[in-house]
């Protein structure tokens, strides 16, 4: 068992208690699929600061074989949180994995994850996270293809140059030798710090690849099954995707450009579907639409935060 890897999965959390809790039960899932390839850990820090989590962490000592630790950050920057998680989870393991605290991964995704990265040698992989809605929800949410464009879908083992920090491992040695790639604390309160972070990891030498099968679902809250909620998710999206391409030099051009074409792609949406008689879906025609309005203002200075 000596030669067997030790991954520790390192989660931060803020204001999600039962969803945290539905994480862990199963995480313990995970590690009981995987315990013959692979010892697995966990480690939870708290971003609330009232620490409101620890009774949450507190209810699964003993459940991982490489424990479960709780540490606090409690300063609501995710940066802050996330290099408190990855600094604990990276000493004593040789993988480190990242979740977020609203998503439960199927029992076989550490396992799904070392096949890819048995095969391919790879420091790093990120898999697909797919979102779902509360029951109840409305049919226009499900029907539309709301959470399509915002899921990474490539083919397995594909290269890449970004991952994900909802669904991702990460080599802990990487992290040791690479002390100054760590999240940004400006990008804490904003968003993006995930993309910035592993893109500036790529550009250092990081080899990244697709696990299509590492699958996570993504649950919703049902505050989130709504259509103002879609639009203003998607005018952050954009505006995040604004700010973080500036950040590694792209022209504020060719950001704007972008965030027409979307903007024109999505308006004329509903027309091309009319005339193949297909229904013209125009609520996610105003989401998808709002995405580029959020890439336009992010080229005029606006940062949305998260």
């Amino acid at each position: 068992m000596s030669d067997v890897p030790r991954i520790r999965v390192a989660i931060c959390t803020y204001k999600r208690n039962e969803p945290l809790r539905n994480l862990l039960d199963a995480l313990v899932a995970v590690a009981e699929k995987t315990k013959s390839r692979a010892t697995v850990g966990v480690v939870v820090v708290d971003d609330n600061p009232d620490k409101r989590a620890r009774e949450v962490v507190d209810g699964f000592v003993g459940a991982f074989a490489l424990g479960i630790e709780y540490r606090t950050s409690g300063k609501a920057n995710i940066s802050i949180a996330r290099n408190l998680a990855i600094t604990t989870a990276m000493e004593g393991s040789d993988w480190v994995a990242m979740v977020d605290d609203d998503c439960e991964p199927e029992p076989d995704w550490l396992c799904n994850y070392l096949d890819v990265l048995e095969l391919t040698g790879a420091d790093c992989a990120t898999g697909p996270m797919n979102l779902r809605v509360p029951e109840g929800s409305p049919a226009w949410l499900s029907k539309q293809p709301f959470f399509e464009d915002v899921r990474f879908e490539f083919e397995n083992a594909a290269p890449m140059n970004v991952a994900a920090t909802n669904n991702s491992i990460i080599r802990a040695s990487f992290l040791r030798d690479n002390p100054k790639i760590r999240f940004d604390p400006e990008f804490g309160k904003i968003g993006g710090e995930d993309m910035v972070f592993y893109r500036t990891a790529h550009g250092a030498g990081l080899a990244i690849r697709f696990a299509k099968h590492a699958g996570v679902w993504g649950n919703e809250p049902p505050e989130r099954a709504t259509l103002k909620h879609q639009v203003m998710y998607r005018f952050w999206l954009g505006n995040s995707m604004t700010v973080t391409n500036s950040y590694f030099g792209e022209s504020r051009l060719r950001l704007f450009a972008r965030g027409a074409k979307i903007v024109a792609k999505s308006l004329l949406r509903p027309f091309r579907r009319i005339v193949e008689l297909e229904s013209p879906q125009f609520r996610y025609c105003l989401a998808s639409s709002a995405m580029g309005l959020g890439m336009i203002a992010g080229v005029f200075g606006y940062k949305k935060s998260h």
